[in-house]
């Protein structure tokens, strides 16, 4: 599983450099509430992403005797409900619509991750 370990590494590292890019924005007062959004929405997809590696792990690893595991999937949900809860008990603090569309940063990282892939592997068949 070293292949999807690596992936994720990629894409855990272009995310971490997206809340770096939020952080520095939330500086400028008038986006405060709109860039701490993000950042709320980011981190609890990053969060996602790390339970998804983490479970898709526990699930391929197929031991005799050893009892399957779900995907977590209510757990990814039950932390996207906790960050828009946040976001309507704070509306002052944090974007609503900015929190959603953190949260669906990671699949936009990993669409994105997969087609540049693909483009890389279509080059190097090319040479």
């Amino acid at each position: 599983m070293p292949e999807l370990l690596r992936i994720y590494k990629r894409q855990r590292k272009y995310l971490v450099i997206l809340l770096c890019l939020y952080l520095a924005g939330a500086m400028f007062p008038g986006y405060r509430s709109v860039f701490l959004g993000l950042l709320l929405g980011t981190t609890v997809s990053l969060f996602n992403l790390w339970l998804m590696v983490k479970k898709t792990m526990a699930v391929t690893d197929v031991s005799p005797g050893k009892k399957r595991i779900s995907l977590g999937t209510g757990m990814r949900m039950a932390a996207a409900v906790l960050a828009v809860a946040v976001a309507l008990r704070f509306p002052d603090l944090f974007h609503l619509l900015a929190v959603v569309i953190g949260i669906m940063t990671s699949y936009l990282v990993i669409m994105i991750d997969f087609f540049v892939g693909l483009l890389q592997q279509r080059k190097s068949k090319v040479r």
